[in-house]
């Protein structure tokens, strides 16, 4: 629950890409470049640059750094603090290059370029000093320059006794290998050398690298010069080899206690003991004489980083290893947001295929949006837009093929009913034909309702989310009335997209999606997006600071078909409010009253003609039909809906609720509260105790706002770090955001189920204090 720390990326180290300076421009660390590099560095450092100090606020100061004539620390000017402005090369802990500090998160994005920005961590407290330079190239050499000062290199000298021992133990190795004595090396001997030297790497990347460095006119053989250039390209990455110098204090091996004091440190690993350390010596450095001496040089740590042994992956968390059996209210379970669609919310394709996939990554939770369709077969799409329709039935036999194929534990369908009752009906009897004995939880002895069963009473069974009749409903009706006001992801009517020219209104629309997102992104409602070049867990603002609410107003959408004018206020959660986030009696009031209002509106709608007229005809009497609005002595409009029997029995332990007051208990476990995720950034900064104690109860369901028509995720950290159980990611955008969500997940076999620690399943917890576990 905590931000990464700065040193976070130096413990990946099994990534392939090489994350160091990109001035180096070999991929090998102790390339004879190297040294012209090393001077280059140390001199442009010397002669100075000017860069901006960034501190926070609106304006950052321009200041001249430059590395001093001793290369013993940096300087800058001008400075009121005269000869004490400088930070000592042995202070510095660290150096991260782009916009990675919590200072370069504070400024809106598109500000800096990310390439000419870097940070500067010093100090026992990690102090940052956070530039931008003029250009990449300058931030390029000061990042490579300073690595370079922190592994104690600041000239050939230095870097050039670094390597005479390595290559005396190259040219005794490059002797042994060459079984003719011609003094070069085929493809063959390499390979043969290479696997004795304990190096894992595909035939046809060796046979890469072996032609790279075969330079000279004796073509498809390697002399003792291009062996060392094809060694060192092959096992060297500088960014080990630096972390190698850090942990053995500029030496070239690190020694038993050097290599325990990395093993704890940057792995995390605990009672590491000198044997393992010397096991490690043996197995993994290919050099006898370091191996003697129970030292490991960069060979053999490379190696060692490079194996599964070195891997910071805990191995066994490969599979399930966490207690499957406490409710299911106390575990985050991986969910999708509109499974069905393969790219945006507005016109891309829908398709079957999509559950399969998303099943088999391990996602637990899928969702169904379901709309009448003809022929009195329900279909699947996002309503009033041009995304294409799929059958309902081909949906569910999807699942049930693939349900259970990448994990055992038990699947939730999150239906969203759009269809009337006999098409209700129709989906019921799917379901039960498809599905069977998987929905039947007859056999799960739980009857306490404040509790929810585990995830191990339930394995192999399907839950259906939806709506449920009441229980004061006669049992001889086949259907009844209940509301409507909880249906989630309900869509914008500025994003509505149905009729006319498909183009125009997808501009018109995504237009207008754009606006409002820019507008509750610089509001603080959305205040995280997926952005390709960069990503950062940012920390949940402190209770109190409100976000300010959005002053745009809806546009009436021309795809809507009723011509029935009714004033209606609705918020982004599909729900209807009247109440003013900024009053002082906001404490006092119920839950839905905290947040939102909206000025009522009379939105008088119009029916068009359109490109999928059988079909959208079907979508408009359904929704004209299923829905009724009274009045309530409040004067609030109260949205109901017509459901089906048949469909409300296969409802048991995930009950579709509306929003409540979350100062009242929990008196049913056996329900789900969906929100947006602008709701929810609203409730925990209003309430997120509260909102804690709620998730410990029951299961919450976190969708991205309406106004994501790109698809794009919203950062889920701090939905997880209130104990949300269903935070649903677009899982079609691939991106930082997924590969966090599939992180969350690997943890526990990545089964689709994590149990959350204990401090937010049980007692008091504050998500947004400083002190997390103190409340």
């Amino acid at each position: 629950m905590m931000q990464a720390s700065p040193k976070s990326e130096a413990r990946n180290h099994q990534c392939p890409k090489d994350p160091g300076p990109r001035l180096l421009h070999r991929s090998h660390f102790l390339a004879d470049n190297d040294i012209c590099v090393v001077e280059r560095c140390m001199s442009l450092m010397q002669s100075g640059t000017q860069m901006v100090k960034l501190r926070g606020g609106s304006k950052g100061l321009v200041r001249f750094y430059y590395l001093d004539e001793h290369k013993t620390c940096i300087r800058w000017r001008p400075s009121r603090k005269n000869e004490k402005a400088k930070i000592s090369i042995d202070a510095i802990r660290e150096v991260c290059e782009g916009k990675q500090s919590e200072i370069f998160q504070r400024y809106p994005d598109g500000s800096f370029d990310p390439n000419c920005c870097f940070s500067i961590y010093y100090g026992d407290h990690m102090e940052s000093l956070d530039l931008v330079s003029s250009n990449g190239e300058e931030a390029r050499t000061w990042i490579t320059g300073l690595k370079y000062l922190m592994a104690g290199i600041s000239d050939e000298d230095s870097l050039s006794k670094r390597q005479r021992t390595r290559d005396q133990w190259l040219k005794q190795t490059f002797a042994e290998a060459d079984k003719n004595g011609d003094g070069c090396l085929s493809v063959g001997e390499v390979l043969q050398l290479m696997h004795k030297l304990n190096v894992n790497l595909p035939r046809q990347k060796v046979k890469q690298m072996f032609k790279e460095a075969d330079t000279d006119e004796n073509q498809g053989t390697l002399d003792f010069e291009e062996f060392c250039a094809f060694y060192k390209m092959m096992s060297t990455r500088r960014d080990l080899y630096l972390l190698m110098l850090m942990y053995s204090n500029h030496k070239d091996q690190l020694d038993t206690d050097d290599l325990k004091r990395f093993l704890e440190v940057e792995q995390k690993m605990k009672g590491v003991m000198k044997e393992h350390c010397l096991e490690i010596v043996d197995k993994f450095e290919p050099c006898l004489e370091n191996q003697k001496q129970g030292v490991l040089g960069i060979d053999g740590f490379t190696n060692y980083m490079r194996s599964p042994a070195g891997d910071i992956f805990n191995p066994e968390h490969y599979k399930v290893n966490q207690d499957m059996t406490q409710p299911m209210s106390d575990y985050y379970i991986a969910s999708s947001h509109n499974t069905y669609l393969m790219g945006d919310q507005l016109m891309s394709q829908s398709r079957v295929d999509m559950y399969a996939w998303v099943l088999q990554t391990g996602c637990r939770c899928v969702e169904v949006d379901c709309w009448d369709g003809p022929d009195g077969e329900p279909i699947v799409h996002h309503g009033y837009t041009l995304t294409s329709k799929i059958l309902f039935r081909d949906v569910i036999e999807t699942i049930n093929k693939y349900a259970f194929a990448k994990s055992e534990y038990p699947v939730i369908l999150s239906v969203e009913n759009h269809c009337s009752v006999p098409q209700q009906k129709k989906m019921a009897q799917g379901l039960c034909e498809i599905l069977g004995d998987k929905l039947d939880v007859t056999s799960v002895h739980e009857e306490d309702m404040t509790q929810l069963p585990s995830p191990e009473s339930l394995k192999g069974k399907i839950l259906v989310k939806g709506k449920k009749l009441p229980a004061n409903i006669s049992d001889d009706a086949e259907e009844g009335e209940v509301s409507d006001e909880d249906s989630a992801d309900e869509i914008e009517d500025d994003c509505k997209l149905m009729n006319g020219d498909a183009m125009a209104n997808r501009k018109h629309v995504e237009s207008v999606a754009k606006k409002k997102l820019d507008s509750l992104l610089k509001e603080s409602k959305i205040r995280d997006r997926e952005d390709p070049d960069s990503f950062s867990v940012n920390a949940i603002p402190q209770a109190g600071k409100m976000c300010r609410k959005a002053d745009s107003k809806k546009k009436c959408s021309s795809g809507s078909v009723s011509t029935v004018e009714k004033p209606v206020s609705k918020t982004e959660d599909g729900t209807d409010s009247g109440e003013d986030p900024t009053s002082n009696k906001r404490h006092s009031r119920s839950f839905i009253g905290s947040f939102s209002k909206r000025k009522k509106k009379t939105v008088k709608m119009k029916k068009s003609s359109s490109l999928e007229d059988d079909e959208e005809d079907h979508d408009h009497q359904a929704a004209a039909g299923r829905t009724t609005v009274h009045m309530m002595r409040s004067g609030r409009q109260k949205k109901t809906m017509k459901l089906s029997r048949a469909l409300s029995d296969l409802v048991k332990y995930t009950k579709s609720v509306g929003m409540y007051d979350t100062d009242s208990e929990v008196m049913c476990s056996w329900q789900v509260s969906s929100y947006s995720e602008t709701k929810t950034h609203q409730l925990l900064q209003q309430k997120p105790q509260q909102f804690v104690r709620m998730n410990q109860q029951q299961l919450s369901r976190i969708y991205p706002s309406s106004y994501r028509v790109d698809s794009s995720n919203f950062n889920p950290q701090p939905f997880w770090n209130a104990g949300c159980q269903l935070v649903a990611l677009n899982y079609q955008s691939e991106g930082r955001v997924l590969q966090l969500n599939r992180a969350k997940f690997s943890s526990n076999g990545n089964c689709g189920y994590v149990l959350k620690p204990k401090c937010m399943t049980q007692g008091t917890l504050n998500p947004t204090a400083e002190d997390l576990l103190t409340g």
